[in-house]
């Protein structure tokens, strides 16, 4: 348009080719603003949230557009994310046919737990003209809060109660000999072992009849969570905290399923939180309400406090699994004759995290003298995780040491390897 003008300095007819182009243009120009600001006529959009969002994990967002215009519309849909994401450009687009509706779905994957607050839903919308777009804005505000990873604990459950935890990692553990917890009497069927069988209830019924046993059931089983500066540590965008939360969920749903009970402890310098281990399903709620706002800080964790708190508290022997993390065998070795003192009553894990991103520098080929500096110290570190593993176990602690993405695969072998060894 600006070079038919200039052109028409010169030439007279570019000039009113312009004037032409300009007035039809202009007619454009406001039939596009009529309509898209047409008053029978608009679009429509809403947020669908889920009332609780799970930390760590991929939780699905709805959105639902509807456009009212008697014509297809572009659309560009703009939602405000809660402040914790980051994310100020998050926008979809899209084209919806004339009086149409069109629901579409995106993922978010919280990494802190707490209050996340949706804001706003813009959506921008234009004719097939494309010359004007109009702006709908829509107060879908909502406050989600987002709790410890009971997506995570559900996948488990499913897996565990159809008898297919050896899908997701976990090892089928041979049971060691057989529990004498009795259950019932029963016919005998071939393969059953001759020494169950119940030879006064054969007279009586003229039929072998064997006695069934179950596993152990009601026995505790309390998950001790550190929160001090050992736990702040980031892996893959969530704190050794908040794998050692989610894994607590799951292990505590896995033993309330094995009609175990669950308990769970928090701890820093002094402790924090305490649930009395109980064996109901709905307790799982509980720990999870205590897991909602629990937070590491950076003081030093104070094991003697533990353990007195656990001699008062827990009289029961029962199985605890302590998370935590050694990164060094002197800060392990300051805290040996409280964990010592502890599984002196009760079966104790201690359960901490390999630095899986030394991995990388352990394999690395060193070029210069910087890299083979750089990769002696992490065979350092790498070595001084090993000669904990084996300094605890030489004082009769079990340990496991995992990468925090497998922590929950880990403690459940653990946990279903003591039961069927009958330790507990």
């Amino acid at each position: 348009m600006v070079v038919l003008f200039t052109l028409g300095y010169f030439y007279p007819l570019f000039g009113i080719l312009g004037r032409i182009g300009l007035l039809a243009l202009s007619v454009l120009f406001i039939t596009d603003i009529l309509l898209l600001y047409l008053p029978t006529a608009t679009l429509e959009a809403g947020r669908s949230v889920p009332q609780r969002l799970s930390n760590g994990d991929q939780n699905q967002i709805g959105l639902k557009v509807t456009n009212h215009y008697p014509f297809a519309c572009s659309v560009r849909v703009i939602d405000e994310l809660p402040y914790q994401f980051q994310v100020r450009d998050h926008r979809i687009d899209l084209m919806l046919d004339a009086r149409s509706t069109k629901e579409l779905f995106y993922q978010l994957r919280p990494t802190e737990r707490g209050e996340y607050q949706f804001g706003r839903l813009n959506c921008y919308g234009h004719t097939p003209l494309r010359l004007v777009r109009r702006r709908h804005t829509y107060d879908e505000d909502h406050t989600v809060p987002v709790y410890p990873s009971f997506l995570q604990m559900r996948k488990f459950e499913i897996y565990a109660i159809s008898n297919r935890l050896t899908d997701l990692g976990v090892k089928k553990i041979r049971r060691v000999g057989h529990t004498m917890e009795f259950d019932q009497i029963r016919e005998y069927v071939p393969g059953d072992d001759y020494r169950s069988i119940n030879w006064k209830a054969t007279a009586r019924r003229g039929d072998l009849m064997v006695n069934q046993y179950r596993d152990e059931r009601s026995q505790q089983v309390y998950n001790l969570l550190d929160l001090g500066r050992v736990m702040k540590m980031p892996f893959e965008g969530l704190k050794l905290l908040d794998y050692a939360i989610n894994t607590s969920l799951v292990i505590s749903n896995i033993s309330l399923i094995k009609q175990d009970r669950a308990g769970l402890v928090t701890f820093a310098d002094t402790p924090r939180t305490v649930v009395a281990a109980q064996g109901r399903r709905t307790h799982i709620y509980k720990i999870q309400e205590a897991l909602y706002n629990v937070e590491t800080d950076f003081r030093e964790s104070s094991f003697e406090k533990l353990y007195i708190l656990l001699k008062n508290t827990v009289r029961q022997r029962s199985l605890l699994l302590l998370y935590t993390n050694f990164e060094t065998l002197s800060s392990m070795r300051r805290q040996l004759p409280y964990l010592q003192k502890i599984a002196s009553d009760h079966l104790l894990v201690t359960i901490f995290f390999k630095n899986t991103e030394l991995d990388a520098l352990l394999e690395m080929e060193p070029e210069n003298d910087e890299q083979i500096y750089i990769k002696t110290i992490a065979e350092k570190f790498a070595y001084e995780k090993r000669e904990i593993v084996k300094e605890l176990n030489r004082h009769g602690i079990q340990t496991i040491l995992t990468p925090p993405r497998e922590l929950a695969v880990e403690t459940i072998n653990k946990y279903l390897e003591l039961k069927a060894r009958g330790l507990i």
